[in-house]
């Protein structure tokens, strides 16, 4: 039922998607760990890679690493995971050694301008002459202080950065080599992007993050007994379906609500964050206003954002930011939710009219939002409405899928169910 639903909003040029059947993909990640690539299940950038090119009939496996004691990402038969364990140098060089071979793919699809992925996949390029796609999901150097950083140590900080055995040099993706890889972006084959910053940056084609809108169809969900189910009956439920982190803007949100001063509502986050205590910190100042519920599996979390009333995406203005496509966004449009969100990257332009926009940083104006939204129901289940077919026609799987056979097409030929012959 939710299949045919999928499938009557779209468009009729993406049903009849070019076929790319028996064409091998293997798509390099760094970090192929549960804390890593699959911290999200099925949520992430990869795993929608995948499913996209799985449309056109590809053949695709996931390539990487896994570092220290982390889990790598469970395989299944529907998608093959092969994980190397990672070293820090010199022992990254064996791991390489060790990870080459398992690369099978007739293209390699470099996930992030890292060593640990688009290194490998231009070392492949050069043994085999294999095509080579890298896609960008965010700016690496933008954590480290962007076009600004700079290494300059000392003889003894050099010393000790390549000679301890945590000697910052020895990890395979230190800003100084991050900033070597970007310098080689030229050397893919093709790019593939999801913000305008990083088209502007590294140019290649626009694919947007895309949604399983079968997965994610509000019709096959009942908002108020998934409210009584997680134990939010009680509230009016803004939620932030993500990994709270300073530059996402939850404390903005949470600053809103400290200024409405209404018992009746609350911020759920789903989740938290798996890279510190920024959690501990939030509810220490802020806990009264907020419910955290754990970490949910992909396949369950449409029930969970089913159960909110609006999504906030408060993005503040900084350039990892700016960088991203918030996969949160189009969670809460393929549901149908009110979407609040600020203005910053590519938010104005994903949601276009289908959401409530306000500037970055001001609790103010999300605080009169969040009470325009609660005051008119009506108006904010439209704007959802809204928003999920502006989601279905420009941010499904399909519509992703349909983007990336115009790059396949570079290097392969469609032939209908039969071979893929290599232009």
């Amino acid at each position: 039922m939710q299949q045919a639903a999928h499938s009557a909003h779209l468009k009729p040029e993406l049903l009849s998607l070019p076929r790319f059947e028996k064409l091998q993909v293997s798509i390099v990640v760094g970090d192929l760990s549960t804390r890593g690539a699959g911290r999200w299940g099925g949520a992430v950038r990869p795993f929608l890679l995948a499913q996209a090119l799985q449309r056109l009939g590809c053949q695709v496996q996931l390539v990487g690493f896994c570092f220290g004691e982390e889990t790598a990402i469970v395989s299944t038969p529907e998608l093959p995971v092969i994980a190397v364990n990672g070293r820090p140098y010199p022992g990254f060089v064996r791991s390489v050694q060790q990870l080459l071979p398992q690369i099978q793919g007739d293209l390699v699809y470099a996930y992030k301008p890292k060593p640990s992925s688009f290194g490998v996949a231009l070392l492949k390029k050069w043994r085999s002459n294999c095509p080579i796609i890298l896609d960008i999901d965010d700016w690496e150097l933008s954590w480290h202080g962007g076009d600004q950083w700079q290494y300059q140590p000392g003889l003894k900080q050099l010393a000790r950065d390549i000679l301890k055995p945590k000697g910052a040099l020895r990890n395979p993706d230190h800003p100084l080599y991050l900033k070597w890889i970007e310098q080689q972006v030229h050397q893919a084959d093709a790019v593939t992007v999801h913000t305008q910053f990083l088209h502007d940056r590294f140019g290649g084609t626009y694919v947007p993050n895309g949604k399983d809108i079968a997965l994610f169809n509000p019709e096959g969900y009942d908002p108020i007994a998934l409210k009584q189910k997680y134990g939010l009956a009680n509230y009016r439920v803004l939620m932030f379906p993500g990994a709270p982190r300073p530059y996402k803007g939850v404390e903005d949100v949470l600053m809103a609500l400290e200024r409405l001063n209404r018992p009746d509502i609350r911020l759920v986050i789903v989740g938290g964050s798996p890279y510190d205590d920024y959690d501990r910190q939030l509810t220490e100042q802020w806990g009264q206003w907020m419910i955290q519920l754990p970490k949910i599996p992909h396949s369950q979390m449409p029930e969970v954002i089913a159960a909110a009333d609006a999504i906030v995406v408060p993005q503040r203005n900084t350039p990892a930011a700016q960088a991203q496509f918030p996969l949160k966004l189009t969670d809460g449009m393929a549901m149908a939710k009110p979407i609040l969100a600020t203005r910053v990257g590519d938010i104005p332009q994903i949601l276009g009219e289908a959401g409530y926009l306000v500037e970055p940083e001001s609790p103010a104006q999300l605080a009169q939002q969040i009470e325009w939204i609660l005051a008119h129901p009506d108006e904010a289940a439209l704007r959802g409405q809204q928003a999920r077919s502006r989601c279905v026609e420009q941010c499904s799987i399909e519509a992703m899928a349909a983007t990336l056979s115009t790059v396949l097409c570079r290097f392969f030929s469609p032939i209908g169910n039969s071979t893929v012959e290599s232009i």
